[in-house]
């Protein structure tokens, strides 16, 4: 078994909705059916017995090792407590090649559990041992160090329950909600409102204590300190017991309560300045330790939060009793878990000092042994929920405290005896303010209700029924992609909005470019639902890029699907046939929002059998009025857009908007039979949007296909009284699509220039020139810069063999070079004459055409 191409899909893909690792295996011949192996599914079951059923898709399939590799990683995440359900085999072309298919939660999780799912099924081949147990604990220990943490991940959870869509920016806790101009974005539970002149006063102690006096929030009385000495001063002027604290401090480190004498104050300085050099004494407030979570304008939990202790029973010393707290699985190290280990450190040792113990010291039966002087969670605390019980006047304090230093988040510590009561009454004050508060002790409290914290957040940064979501259109087919999107995008912009657009051209925020090359991927959207500046977008979504990385986005508004035609990229990545390309093509489709729509054309099969996979509605478009599909979408009193006479007719249930093909530049009246269908697709998405149709007449009106607008999209120029067009038609669908569009322009002589992509299969390379050879007086073949993995050479002889029967193409001849082929045909034109230049390098070669025209004058 051999294992290779290991791919994350980290967006619904072909296979599921699911992120999902995705690997080749191939297997040898006695592993393509594991019925032929005596003893190894025994053997496997020993060394993993949660591992499921072995199962092929079909039931004519054999069970193979590739089946076992899939069963073992997905059930490895799940013994490892991952939320992990799907996974798939699937057979290629290619004997004993299979693609396997396993979701993942946290993408290092699946990764690693592939990785040890081949070594558990080697293991059970070559009947040698596998440690289970330590393979579970490293998918744990990596699960929890990537994971988002308790009060990240609740946020989280609350936005995806709303729909909002959440993505992860760092490997830490930087998250953005939202996309484009309407997303926001927070750090742990620091919101992006959260500023940082706020986040800097509830960092230094003695600044917040001052502004809560101004704001009449009582706190306790207290002051820097220089050192030890000065430490001790500041207590005695005081009075014991104080606390001693970092003056920037948090989670309670070097915090210590309760010093009464000149030693304990000296330790309790020292730790507090291993933490930070400046130091605060204040009075220590009696009671117990409260901590307020205050969002917005609101009070929205409570929590009284005990110090880490153990009970005696006579028997154990201090330290076997603090292992056996330890022990529960619900105690681990920082904050991935509901409660933190207790630590015996130097400040825990201090503690149990002042009580007359030490580690070794056996407690009496029900004694309590206090291991810290303070009650945060981060140091081994528990917490009891009294959200309920908060008196109003209390509640209030704890407001306008957060509200005083600035934070729309915050983390009230709250001294005193009781909640029931105004802190006024009772001696009590407000010792702290935290940005960035933790929520677990919210969210899963030691002791009573959990608090729905996380949506609480949610909802103060955004309004009920807001998601979050730009209008998102996936432009999808095998020709007319780029016009399309390009076109959609134009209308869009006429709308007022600022469109963020991916092509195979390169990324457009607001019609500037800001990357280049083809960005038809994920990444490239990605980036600009990154974009703060987006206000729609419209995504060309090119197969490749499903393939390697699934979409960009959990759901679009509107899914385009052109056509789906012989030559895009057959033969690669296991996709073979025009039926196989469908399938890439149609997740678009499944993907649609279920208020969202498809718009797809009626006139090819295989996109109209997508309407089926579609959540949402479907407009269909056609060339011909009377076609079965559309005939019968228009009857049903559904959306359809086809030309009629020297019009486009958008119709729906008895009512129409017509938009004359003279009013639309780019098909010229009508002429070019593509350009009319890109026409009637972006007119349908720009429907599916709710767009008026005077904003729809006036984008359709405006766009001109020029170099600069749509590059290497029938782009036409005059030369010295001949027509040259350059075009990126590079697949036989497209090359006869641009021979019925020159067919319907006049010419006295027809020439045309070509090379081939070298990742096109054998045939696909002939018949483009089979297809030219016939429409076309001369063909110039020439071998361009990149040829894709073949020989030299080797592209331009297919294209010969391509003409070897043409019934037209007279003069053929081949150049080395893209830009010298150019100059050859221009310099056999003549006034009249029309010649078709498909450019390989798009840019360059526009720039050499117009240098060319512009010399010519």
């Amino acid at each position: 078994m051999e294992v290779s191409r290991i791919r994350a899909l980290r967006g619904p893909n072909l296979w599921s909705r699911h992120t999902a690792i995705e690997a080749i295996v191939s297997c040898t011949a006695a592993e393509r059916a594991l019925e032929g192996m005596p003893g190894f599914e025994a053997r496997l079951r020993a060394l993993f017995p949660e591992i499921g059923v072995l199962a092929a898709t079909s039931h004519e399939e054999a069970v193979t090792m590739a089946h076992a590799v899939e069963s073992a990683a997905l059930g490895l995440q799940a013994q490892a407590g991952c939320p992990v359900t799907f996974s798939r085999t699937a057979q290629t072309l290619e004997p004993g090649v299979f693609q396997v298919v396993v979701e993942y939660s946290e993408e290092p999780v699946g990764r690693l559990a592939f990785e040890l799912a081949q070594t558990l099924c080697l293991a059970a081949v070559a009947e040698q041992p596998f440690d289970l147990g330590a393979a579970l604990a490293r998918l744990r220990e990596l699960d929890e160090d990537v994971r988002l943490g308790p009060s990240t991940g609740s946020i989280v959870q609350a936005a995806v329950a709303r729909g909002i869509p959440a993505r992860r920016l760092t490997e830490g806790s930087l998250v953005q909600f939202g996309w484009g101009a309407r997303q926001r974005r927070i750090q742990a539970a620091e919101t992006d409102r959260s500023s940082a002149i706020a986040e800097s006063i509830a960092q230094d102690k003695e600044l917040t204590k001052k502004l809560l006096e101004a704001a009449g929030v009582p706190t306790p009385a207290g002051r820097p300190v220089r050192d030890a000495e000065d430490a001790w001063a500041a207590a005695c002027e005081i009075g014991t017991p104080v606390v001693v604290k970092p003056r920037d401090g948090n989670q309670g480190k070097g915090v210590a309560v309760n010093v009464e004498t000149r030693e304990q104050v000296m330790a309790a300085y020292a730790a507090a300045a291993d933490v930070r050099s400046d130091v605060i004494v204040e009075r220590c407030l009696t009671g117990s330790d409260f901590r307020m979570l205050v969002v917005g304008d609101k009070l929205v939990a409570a929590a009284r939060r005990d110090p880490p202790l153990v009970i005696g029973d006579g028997v154990r010393t201090v330290r076997a009793l603090v292992e056996q707290v330890n022990s529960d699985p619900l105690r681990g190290e920082g904050h991935a878990t509901s409660l933190t280990k207790i630590r015996l450190d130097d400040i825990g040792l201090a503690v149990l000092a002042r009580q007359g113990c030490t580690p070794n010291s056996v407690p009496p039966r029900g004694v309590r042994v206090i291991l810290r002087n303070n009650a945060n969670l981060s140091t081994g605390g528990t917490a009891t929920d009294v959200t309920d019980d908060v008196h109003p006047d209390m509640a209030a304090r704890a407001v306008a405290a957060a509200q005083m230093v600035g934070l729309d988040v915050c983390g009230v510590d709250v001294v005193c005896d009781s909640v029931l009561k105004p802190l006024e009454e009772q001696g009590g004050g407000i010792v702290e303010v935290n940005a960035a508060p933790g929520l677990r002790m919210h969210l899963s409290p030691s002791y009573g209700k959990g608090r729905a914290v996380g949506e609480a957040i949610i909802s103060s940064m955004f309004a009920d029924g807001d998601s979050a979501r730009i209008p998102v259109v996936a432009v999808a087919g095998t020709n007319g992609k780029t016009t399309t999107v390009r076109l959609t995008a134009h209308i869009l912009s006429c709308q007022g909005l600022r469109v963020g657009m991916t092509n195979s051209d390169g990324v457009y925020v607001a019609g500037r470019r800001i990357d280049t090359g083809d960005c038809s991927g994920p990444k490239s959207a990605r980036n600009v639902l990154l974009h703060p500046d987006v206000d729609a977008a419209v995504f060309e979504t090119a197969r490749g890029g499903v393939l390697r990385e699934g979409l960009a986005f959990d759901r679009c508004n509107v899914a385009v699907v052109t056509n789906i035609g012989m030559g895009d990229h057959l033969g690669l990545s296991y996709i073979h046939t025009v039926e196989d390309l469908a399938v890439v093509k149609r997740v678009v489709v499944q993907n649609v929002a279920p208020n969202g729509v498809a718009v797809l054309n009626a006139e090819d099969p295989m996109v109209a059998s997508m309407a089926d996979a579609c959540p949402g509605t479907v407009i269909f478009f056609a060339s011909d009025r009377h076609h079965p599909v559309l005939a019968m979408h228009r009857a049903q009193g559904r959306r359809v857009v086809y030309p009629d006479g020297d019009a486009i007719v958008a119709f729906q249930g008895g009512e129409q908007q017509r938009i004359p093909v003279a009013d639309i530049p780019i098909t010229r009246n009508g002429a070019i039979g593509f350009q009319v269908e890109n026409a009637m697709a972006a007119t349908a998405a720009a429907w599916a949007l709710g767009v008026d149709w005077q904003t729809i007449r006036a984008g359709l009106g405006s766009f001109v296909n020029d170099a600069a607008t749509a590059p290497g999209r029938f782009n036409v120029f005059n030369y010295r009284g001949a027509t040259v067009i350059a075009d990126y038609g590079h697949n036989p669908d497209a090359i006869v699509a641009l021979v019925r569009a020159v067919d319907a322009m006049p010419a006295k002589r027809r020439s045309v220039v070509i090379s081939g992509a070298g990742d096109r299969r054998d045939d696909d390379i002939r018949r483009q020139t089979e297809i030219l050879g016939d429409a076309f007086d001369e063909v110039i073949l020439y071998q361009d810069a990149c040829q894709r993995g073949r020989a030299d050479g080797e592209v331009v002889a297919l294209l010969r063999q391509g003409l070897a029967n043409a019934r037209r193409a007279q003069a053929i001849e081949d150049i080395r070079g893209e830009f010298l082929a150019i100059d050859t045909a221009l310099a056999r034109l003549e006034s009249g004459d029309l010649c078709l230049i498909l450019i390989d390098q798009v840019e360059e070669a526009l720039a050499h055409i117009a240098s060319r025209v512009g010399a010519a004058g």
